[in-house]
């Protein structure tokens, strides 16, 4: 029997007006603040770790853990920063969620800041989205005007202010140091761990960073309780998520459902693959920084205990379908021309390695390649995985190693006879220099 999905963060994405704070309210909005305000912060905390919730960003760290690694109260501010940079290509639920629900992050928001002990709490969100950007502000406005936000909040004597901020637009912002050092006006690049935030994060305070959804799934676990939460999802990755479906499917969207559930019973959902004739031929679990699957991973249960032994990471939950019309090959190598160029050149292995992987994968793309290249794809992923600075580096590794596993025969049908016997000695100089002067144009 198929799993059902649970919509939750998605009820009323459909009303005609579903981000605004009366639509919010109609929906039991702000119930959940108003009950957490009379609550001992301590016994939110404990509700949190209690449910089993896990942080939607992708590392599924638990939730609840990382608050309660906050250092004891020494009279000095402490920070709740959300992190809304999505930017991973392929990863579509926290963007979607704001436009249509944003009131569900502020309520959140005013619930963890009160559970931490935090009176200014910062949404940080990847700039180019202005759209979203002006509706979180407005969101914000609205909740400021009827009193969930502010000075002295429904009475309690809880302070909170929250600020919207807009970054440049980087990738490597959605790694929690980078982020903090954009918020604090610097380049964003990943600082050294330890310290890690909670201890000296934003302005060197103790700093709780969370993902939008995991921030958002507060109100509803404290309204309905942490039980009702644990009982959906697996023994160990509890709850539900958003789902994004991108690619070859009929109707491609967010999906809300218990994690656990298999892409066999998504696309099904999704009134199956978009042209029914094409089988699928590879997908990601978890956007483009995760190791690929193939149509022998469908019924491979999404969770992060289940995916990891398959090979990948559950990471966003977004699911890029492709059918057997897309080369691999030509996949990854747009894959990896936007981690290079969203590498943030702080250390070596990424910003030269990355490099290195997207000329070669071009030169394989367009049948160029010699038949040592696939081995120096995978030598050089070997040389940035768990070397780089920051798991982005890791991340762009991902893809290539894994789809060399899976499509090793496309890989070695772009490979031909060596440039050195193709081109006599001037012209394979002056082809190895056109090539570099192409690439970093």
């Amino acid at each position: 029997m198929s799993t059902q999905l649970t919509p939750i963060l998605t009820k009323f994405w459909d009303e005609p007006q579903s981000w605004t704070l009366e639509t919010y309210e109609r929906n039991e909005g702000y119930q959940a603040l108003r009950t957490a305000l009379t609550m001992d912060p301590a016994d939110l905390v404990q509700m949190t770790k209690d449910s089993g919730l896990r942080g939607r960003g992708g590392a599924g760290f638990p939730t609840g853990m990382k608050w309660g690694f906050l250092p004891p109260p020494d009279g000095g501010p402490r920070y709740l920063v959300v992190n809304a940079d999505e930017s991973e290509p392929g990863t579509c639920k926290d963007i979607p969620l704001m436009m249509a629900a944003p009131q569900f992050l502020i309520e959140g928001v005013a619930i963890t800041s009160f559970a931490i002990g935090c009176n200014h709490a910062f949404i940080y969100l990847r700039g180019e989205v202005v759209h979203v950007y002006r509706r979180l502000l407005r969101a914000v406005e609205e909740a400021y005007a009827a009193g969930y936000l502010g000075k002295d909040i429904l009475g309690s004597g809880f302070d909170l202010d929250v600020t919207v901020h807009a970054g440049a637009g980087a990738y490597i912002c959605g790694e929690e140091t980078a982020l903090l050092d954009s918020l604090e006006g610097r380049r964003g690049q990943p600082r050294l761990k330890p310290p890690f935030p909670a201890v000296a994060g934003l302005y060197a305070r103790p700093t709780v960073v969370n993902n939008v959804e995991s921030i958002a799934s507060v109100p509803p676990i404290l309204l309905h309780g942490a039980e009702w939460f644990s009982d959906m999802g697996t023994e160990k990755s509890q709850g539900f998520g958003i789902f994004s479906l991108s690619g070859h499917v009929k109707n491609p969207g967010q999906y809300e459902a218990p994690l656990g559930i298999t892409l066999r019973e998504l696309i099904d959902m999704a009134g199956g693959m978009r042209d029914p004739s094409k089988k699928l031929k590879f997908w990601t679990p978890g956007g483009s920084s995760t190791p690929i699957f193939t149509d022998e991973h469908l019924d491979v249960p999404l969770d992060f205990e289940s995916v990891a032994a398959a090979g990948s990471m559950l990471g966003t939950r977004a699911l890029q379908i492709f059918d057997e019309t897309v080369s691999v090959v030509r996949a990854v190598s747009r894959w990896i021309d936007f981690y290079r160029h969203e590498s943030c050149g702080k250390c070596t292995p990424c910003r030269e390695g990355t490099w290195w992987l997207a000329q070669i994968l071009e030169r394989i793309e367009h049948g160029q390649g010699t038949p040592e290249d696939i081995d120096k794809l995978v030598d050089i992923c070997d040389n940035i995985l768990g070397r780089s600075f920051c798991a982005l580096g890791d991340g762009a590794t991902s893809p290539v190693t894994s789809a060399v596993q899976y499509f090793r025969e496309e890989f070695e049908a772009g490979c031909h006879t060596p440039a050195a016997e193709l081109f006599p000695p001037a012209a394979s100089v002056l082809f190895s220099q056109n090539d570099t002067a192409k690439v970093t144009a």
